[in-house]
């Protein structure tokens, strides 16, 4: 079955109901991009990002769109921004070049698009990490933000890293964070 796009459309209406559900407006099995950032690798030969597609699947989320793009600062926001303004995508997220390497830019291309920065999700995932690499989780500057009105999240290159930040934090919390972008 082909990906049914979710109703991204917001009305800015209230429908009267002023109760405490903070889940109501969640998403079910959200359409997620994914996009490895490599210079070195290519879909054929991706390890985190089958890892984050094996991750999404599982969870029954659709991955939609997959691809492999270079360390290049401009392809990256150009690619990112079709993605958020693409009414099949609810989330984006991406694996590579959150370190310090000089070819490391995807920090730098995909934060220059947030609307609204998610600082907790690096500071948990650097919080997680710190169990299996201990003071080397420094190095990382895995973020997130909302670009239009979707969720995007930078993740390391590491298979290891990107299981970690799509099982531990991405997946439980991504339906309630596109329900809230959403809206």
């Amino acid at each position: 079955m082909p990906p049914q796009p979710h109703d991204r459309s917001k009305n800015g209406e209230s429908d009267g109901n002023h109760s405490h559900d903070h889940h109501h407006h969640d998403v079910g099995n959200p359409n997620v991009a994914v996009l490895t950032v490599s210079s070195s690798r290519s879909v054929e030969d991706d390890p985190s990002g089958d890892a984050i597609e094996t991750a999404l699947d599982d969870a029954d989320y659709r991955v939609i769109e997959r691809e492999v793009i270079s360390d290049d600062q401009d392809a990256i926001r150009s690619r990112v921004e079709t993605y958020a303004t693409d009414e099949r995508v609810d989330a984006v997220v991406t694996t590579g070049g959150t370190g310090v390497t000089p070819d490391d830019v995807t920090v730098e291309a995909v934060s220059s698009l947030f609307r609204k920065e998610l600082p907790g999700f690096g500071e948990l995932f650097r919080r997680l990490s710190s169990d299996e690499i201990g003071t080397r989780v420094i190095g990382t500057r895995a973020t997130a933000g909302i670009v239009a009105d979707v969720p995007v999240f930078c993740l390391p290159g590491s298979e290891n890293a990107v299981r970690l930040g799509v099982s531990e934090i991405i997946v439980p919390e991504l339906p309630h964070l596109v329900g809230l972008a959403q809206r």
